[in-house]
């Protein structure tokens, strides 16, 4: 018998189940408990934060015998039909928006909405993908919208808010969802996790989270795919590890020493381990832009690291505290810009390991650049001095400046250079012969 996917399991039933949304659910339950509802809502913000869930929420509140409500009954017909396993209501049409966004789908769902609820309070429409309807779909519910019957109420969700033409979002309730932090799914997954009992080790919940990037629902799935290849003795961090894709946390303490100690030897060995080993090259620097971000972080506010960073194992902080240490804190923001430049020319790369060794050869002279350029400056500065004395002594120097192609030319820039070098030259044999008759015996 197949088991029900577990994001599907743990879907909320009411607002006050929906984690990291408080700036949503909070206004919807006053709204509803003082019977201020609106007649259109638009949910909008990223994949699998709890837009069409808070939909069937709303829907569920609005319909309950005991509503409108904040805090649906579940036991009347309303509230078992809309549960998570339930069959349905005739009264709640979900329409998607994807398949079902033209002129002529917006036509059914207005003459839908001119007959009367079958059973329930209200007929509630909610429109996923709602960024999908057309602009002549659009049009055409315009009206039915902003002046629906008394027993109709809308609810759009969409992940691009922007593409929903503005005579309609004007006319609606927008709430935005937002991606939810690692300070509210670390706990949450952990109570999943007892619940299951599921046996986790440290550091599993922290990659998982990272992969589900903020989505509740991904991350629910990635635990679920997680749980179903686990074993007696639970989750483990290394087969986390290489399952999701993320480098292995002692080959990327590694390479960020050897980073740190410009130890060239070590880095390219740990390249090469990446390689070896099938891992991504692209993900390795991800995870590598990754480190340098928290050590950034450390070194800027090192008594909070556990509240800005709590998705970082507590024995792994100690770790980043030592390397974080072992740079300067301008070193630290030269590499992360040189992996990030480096993560953008990994776009559609063909030939990644390149790319990746090339990242090394610059990591390892991130230092040198800095002198170079201060010479460069000195040069400048030393070729300018040159040239007003020059002018000042007279049309000699000037006339020396000039190259074949006149003043201001690519000639004149190299023959001047030319000149200080000659210059700096001539200064240091001065100085080595002053040097040698000051020497006893000289």
């Amino acid at each position: 018998m197949a088991t029900t996917a577990l994001y599907r399991r743990l879907r909320p039933e009411s607002f006050a189940e929906v984690i990291g949304q408080d700036h949503v659910t909070e206004p919807l339950r006053r709204a509803l408990r003082a019977n201020r509802v609106g007649h259109a809502y638009l949910f909008s913000g990223p994949r699998g934060c709890g837009k069409t869930t808070s939909a069937r929420i709303l829907a569920r509140c609005l319909n309950c015998a005991e509503g409108p409500t904040d805090t649906p009954c579940g036991t009347c017909d309303s509230c078992r039909d809309l549960a998570r396993d339930g069959a349905g209501s005739l009264d709640v049409v979900e329409i998607d928006a994807a398949s079902h966004g033209g002129v002529d789908d917006a036509r059914e769902l207005r003459e839908r909405a001119s007959f009367a609820p079958v059973r329930d309070r209200f007929k509630v429409f909610i429109i996923d993908e709602a960024h999908m309807v057309t602009s002549a779909g659009f049009n055409a519910l315009l009206k039915l919208v902003e002046e629906p019957p008394e027993h109709v109420k809308f609810i759009f969700a969409t992940t691009e808010p922007d593409k929903v033409i503005g005579t309609i979002r004007s006319r609606t309730h927008h709430y935005p969802f937002r991606l939810i932090p690692p300070q509210v799914l670390l706990p949450y997954l952990e109570e999943i996790c007892r619940q299951e009992n599921v046996p986790v080790g440290e550091g599993v919940l922290s990659l998982v989270i990272r992969a589900g990037g903020g989505s509740a629902r991904d991350t629910l799935s990635v635990l679920d795919q997680l749980m179903a290849g686990s074993d007696e003795r639970g989750l483990d961090v290394e087969l986390t590890a290489a399952l999701l894709g993320f480098t292995d946390i002692e080959l990327m303490n590694r390479a960020t020493l050897a980073i740190a100690e410009t130890d060239a030897n070590a880095l390219f060995t740990a390249i090469d381990e990446v390689i070896g080993s099938g891992h991504e090259p692209r993900g390795f620097v991800e995870d590598l832009l990754a480190r340098f971000r928290d050590l950034i972080v450390l070194t800027a506010a090192p008594d909070h690291a556990a509240e800005l960073l709590p998705d970082v194992p507590v024995d792994q902080l100690e770790a980043l505290m030592e390397q974080a240490q072992r740079f300067q804190p301008r070193e630290l923001t030269d590499c992360a810009e040189i992996v990030s430049a480096a993560l953008d020319a990994m776009s559609g790369a063909t030939a990644p390991r390149l790319h990746l060794e090339l990242l090394a050869a610059k990591l390892m002279l991130r230092g040198q650049a800095a002198p170079q350029a201060g010479h460069a400056q000195g040069l400048t500065g030393v070729a300018a001095g040159g040239s007003a004395a020059g002018r000042a002594g007279g049309a000699g120097a000037a006339g020396g400046s000039q190259g074949p192609t006149g003043a201001g030319s690519g000639g004149s820039a190299r023959e001047r250079a030319m000149q200080v070098a000659r210059a700096q030259a001539e200064a240091s044999r001065n100085r080595r012969a002053q040097a040698e008759q000051q020497m006893p015996g000289g």
